[in-house]
C-alpha cells in the first residue's frame, strides 16, 4: 500500500510519516517547498514532491501509483482560509477521482451540535471540507479530533504558554467549555487504522474518553510542569480581545491562536467511541491526559535514535517557536532562564 501524505511538513504529518514507513508503506510525502522536508528525520526514507493544493497541475504526478491520500491540509494563517481551504478541498477530491487512488483519510476537527453559522471560522472550515471530500467516488474516512497532545502541537503549546506565562491566568467565562484530548500517538493509530479499514466512507470522533473543563486542563499542565498559576475567571471579554492577548503571550502564530481559542466557546469532545474497534482493535487503551502530557513534557535524550524516541516528545523539524517552548519547559520549573536552545 502506497501512501501519500498531503501536509507532511506539519505536526501530525511529522508523526504519520514515520509510522506508516515503521508498518511497512511506501511513503510519498508532499509539501509545497519539498526542501521544508529535509528537516525532518525520516526525509531520506520517503519519497518527496511538491503538491500546491491549489494548483491542480501539482497534483496528477503526486497520485501516480498511490493506493490512500492522507490529507492534513488546513490553513489558518491568511485572512481568508476559509475559501482557500474548501476550493484546495474541492480541488483534491477532483484529481482523487481522476487518479486509481482508492481511500482519502481527512483529520478534520470535532463539530459541535449547533447550526454552522454558530461555529467559529475554524471549525466551520473545518465542516465545509468535511462535507466536501466524501463527494468523492472513493472512501473517504473523516477523524474529527479536538485538543492534540504532544511537543509540537499547536493545540498544546497554546495551552502551556498561555498558562504558564503570567502569574494568574485570565479565563473569560465563555472558555468554560468541555474539551476531549486526544495524545498524537493514539491519533496515528487512528490514521493508519483509517488506511486499511474495512469500512465505507464514514466520519469517526476520536478522543482519548476522559473530558474536562479547559481551565481544568491548563490547571492539570500547571500541576504536571511544576508551574501552578492562580486562575482568574472574567466575564464579558470578548474573543477578539483574548485572541489578541493570547497571540502576545505565544509564540504560535497570531492568526492560528485567535481561530483555536475562539474555538473555545463551543464543547469540543467526542459523540461515541465507535472509532475504537472499528479503526484501532478493541483492545486499544487512548493514553490519558494527565500521562499524556507527561509524556510530551519529559526531556529529550538526544542519544537515542529518533526513530526509537517518544513520538509525543519534541523531535527534530517541530517548529522553531514550539521547540524554544519546550525549552523553556525545561527550566522555567526550577526558576533558570533559558540560555541556549538544546538539541532535539
Amino acid at each position: 500500500m502506497r501512501v501519500l501524505v498531503i501536509g507532511a511538513s506539519g505536526y501530525v504529518g511529522s508523526r504519520v510519516v514515520p509510522a506508516f514507513l515503521a508498518a511497512g508503506c511506501p511513503v510519498r510525502a508532499a509539501a509545497r517547498n519539498p526542501a521544508s522536508l529535509r528537516r525532518f528525520w525520516w526525509h531520506d526514507r520517503v519519497e518527496t514532491t511538491r503538491v500546491d493544493v491549489t494548483d491542480a497541475h501539482t497534483l496528477p504526478s503526486a497520485l501516480d501509483d498511490v493506493d490512500v491520500v492522507v490529507y492534513l491540509v488546513h490553513g489558518m494563517r491568511s485572512a481568508h482560509f476559509r475559501d482557500i481551504d474548501l476550493a484546495a478541498a474541492r480541488t483534491v477530491r477532483r484529481a482523487v477521482d481522476a487518479s486509481q487512488v482508492t481511500r482519502v483519510v481527512y483529520v478534520s476537527g470535532f463539530v459541535p451540535d449547533c447550526a454552522p453559522d454558530e461555529l467559529s471560522e475554524h471549525l466551520l472550515s473545518r465542516w465545509e471540507v468535511e462535507q466536501e471530500l466524501p463527494r468523492s467516488h472513493r472512501t473517504v474516512i473523516t477523524l474529527r479530533a479536538g485538543v492534540v497532545l504532544g511537543s509540537g502541537s499547536t493545540s498544546f503549546e497554546v495551552l502551556g504558554q498561555l498558562g504558564g506565562r503570567l502569574p494568574v491566568t485570565v479565563v473569560p467565562d465563555w472558555m468554560d467549555s468541555r474539551v476531549e484530548p486526544i495524545a498524537v500517538v493514539d491519533l496515528v493509530a487512528a490514521v493508519l487504522g483509517a488506511a486499511v479499514a474495512d469500512t465505507p466512507t464514514d466520519s469517526f470522533d476520536v478522543g482519548c474518553g476522559q473530558s474536562l473543563r479547559y481551565p481544568e486542563l491548563l490547571r492539570l499542565y500547571g500541576q504536571i510542569t511544576g508551574m501552578p498559576r492562580a486562575q482568574v475567571t472574567v466575564a464579558g471579554l470578548p474573543g477578539a480581545v483574548i485572541g489578541r492577548i493570547g497571540s502576545w503571550l505565544t509564540e504560535v502564530p497570531s492568526g492560528t491562536v485567535a481561530a483555536l481559542m475562539e474555538s473555545l466557546r463551543h464543547d469540543m469532545t467526542a459523540r461515541d467511541r465507535r472509532w475504537i474497534g472499528r479503526l484501532v482493535p478493541a483492545a486499544h487503551r487512548p493514553v490519558g491526559v494527565a500521562r499524556a502530557v507527561q509524556r510530551a513534557v519529559l526531556p529529550v535524550d538526544t542519544r537515542v535514535p529518533c526513530a526509537q524516541r517518544d513520538p509525543m516528545g519534541a523531535l527534530p523539524g517541530d517548529p522553531e517557536w514550539a521547540v524554544a517552548a519546550a525549552e523553556a519547559r525545561r527550566f522555567s520549573a526550577v526558576g533558570i532562564p533559558p540560555r541556549r536552545r538544546p538539541p532535539v
